[in-house]
């Protein structure tokens, strides 16, 4: 009797395997069909492609799932019946901006000696940068480099972008610097530096920053030819990329003869003179990507005195409302902005700050765009475009501004060779300005739609496919 149960009930799991399987023509089991892809076509507005080529006018992008399969004028696009259409009319698209220097864990703040003890306290570190995530999405910035943060929440916070689980630019972070020098920044600020003494110990931190999963490796103060190249060794056993802090010639030059893939700051156009023509002519030949970040003291300020209105942005007070106390903290800092340590030397920067960017523009070097953001009043939300603007405004054209800002970034800067573009294969990645940024680069300011990995982030207005595309 048990014998005949259970043969009975081995026939009825054979039965429903049978009329539950998926059934091609002919009886023959086949797997699941994968999900449907997923369209999206952006339509009608000028396309800048990251190419220093003209636009394409009344042009459109489709995007399959994550990738961009076709884009040029929208009369040869073809776009499919289920797509999602986004109606780009009168506006600009072009690809995601990339930022090289950004600090997700500082806002804006005023004085390092008063954040950090109260970010601290409070326990809002990962909350900061989870804020400075979302402003740099929300800016335009899909690709994004975290130089300098604590390795925990720096991990964590790139992670959960990557799941989906917090809005935030596809990010790259280097995690602590290397260091030889603490500076003179509070205790608190301690889990964002390595301190080493020789090559040997730089090297050795370096594995262990790659080895827990930094994306990249930042090099700091007092670092001699040996350090350098004992980094940049390491790192590149583990093809990371190297990005050194430097300022005085002499550092540049080390940086650059001993393996460095990134000079950062380079004078930052007025805290150090002008370089020697010999530095310039070495540093171009080489081809070596160099990122100024120009605007954060020596332009930021003085736009600062002229319009103080912007400290007050409704923006920022929105962003900050979701940790107490955060808004009336950053105001409170910056209540006497020109009394603050951290621009003491702007006069100086103010006196040098056009020679010592166009002595890059001039050259022909490799540039690419880093801000600094989140350093003081420098706020995530419109770092790059003013750091763009001061480039273009010391004889760089639009155009190369922008590619600076994407194409040369995201594969000259970061390695990034998926991505900077607006092609065939090439992630999808797309922001929409309202204006015409090569007539007007503060165009860059006024982003409206953000796409990353073919998700809409911000902005639309959409509509299905099948009607004609018309703003909502």
């Amino acid at each position: 009797m048990l014998r005949r149960h259970a043969a009975y009930a081995m026939f009825l799991a054979l039965v429903a395997a049978f009329w539950l399987a998926p059934v091609q023509a002919g009886g023959q089991a086949q797997s699941p069909r994968p999900s449907a892809k997923k369209h999206l076509a952006l339509v009608g507005g000028m396309l800048i492609d990251g190419y220093e080529v003209p636009p394409i006018h009344h042009a459109a992008i489709l995007i399959e799932d994550t990738r961009i399969v076709e884009a040029g004028p929208a009369a040869d696009v073809k776009i499919p019946a289920d797509a999602t259409i986004i109606d780009t009319s009168g506006r600009t698209m072009m690809p995601g901006l990339v930022e090289e220097h950004a600090h997700l864990n500082i806002l804006g703040h005023g004085d390092y000696n008063r954040w950090y003890p109260w970010i601290t306290k409070n326990g809002y570190v990962e909350k900061v940068m989870e804020i400075s995530a979302k402003q740099l999405l929300n800016a335009g910035i899909t690709t994004a480099a975290d130089l300098g943060g604590p390795l925990k929440e720096s991990l964590s916070v790139r992670d959960r972008i990557n799941k989906g689980e917090i809005s935030g630019p596809h990010l790259l972070v280097s995690g602590p610097w290397v260091t030889r020098a603490l500076g003179t920044y509070p205790p608190e600020m301690n889990v964002m530096q390595r301190l080493i003494d020789t090559p040997e110990q730089a090297a050795q931190v370096t594995e262990e920053l790659a080895n827990a999963g930094v994306n990249l490796i930042k090099a700091y103060v007092q670092l001699t030819p040996a350090h350098y190249k004992a980094v940049a060794d390491a790192a590149h056993k583990h093809n990371l990329r190297v990005h050194a802090h430097v300022y005085a010639e002499q550092d540049v030059r080390n940086a650059l003869e001993n393996g460095v893939d990134v000079l950062t700051h380079v004078g930052s156009a007025g805290t150090a003179p002008p370089y020697s023509r010999q530095m310039i002519l070495d540093i171009v030949n080489a081809g070596r990507p160099v990122v100024v970040t120009a605007a954060h003291r020596s332009w930021v300020f003085p736009d600062t005195v002229a319009f103080p209105e912007r400290l007050q942005d409704p923006q920022l007070k929105q962003d900050f409302a979701v940790i107490p106390g955060l808004w009336e903290e950053v105001q409170s800092s910056l209540r006497n902005f020109p009394a603050l340590a951290y621009f003491a030397r702007t006069d100086r920067e103010m006196f040098f700050r056009e020679r010592g960017l166009k002595q890059f523009i001039d050259s022909g070097a490799v540039m690419g765009m880093g801000t600094d953001s989140g350093t003081p009043m420098n706020f995530h939300t419109e770092a790059l475009w003013r750091e763009i603007k001061a480039h273009v405004d010391m004889g760089m054209s639009p155009q190369r501004a922008i590619m600076a800002a994407t194409r040369v970034n995201a594969r000259g800067v970061l390695g990034l060779a998926d991505r900077g573009t607006i092609e065939r294969g090439k992630l999808a990645d797309v922001i929409v300005v309202n204006g015409n940024p090569l007539f007007d680069i503060v165009a860059l300011s006024r982003v409206e739609v953000v796409v990353k990995d073919g998700v809409i982030y911000k902005g639309g207005p959409v509509k299905p496919a099948g009607r004609s595309p018309s703003v909502q």
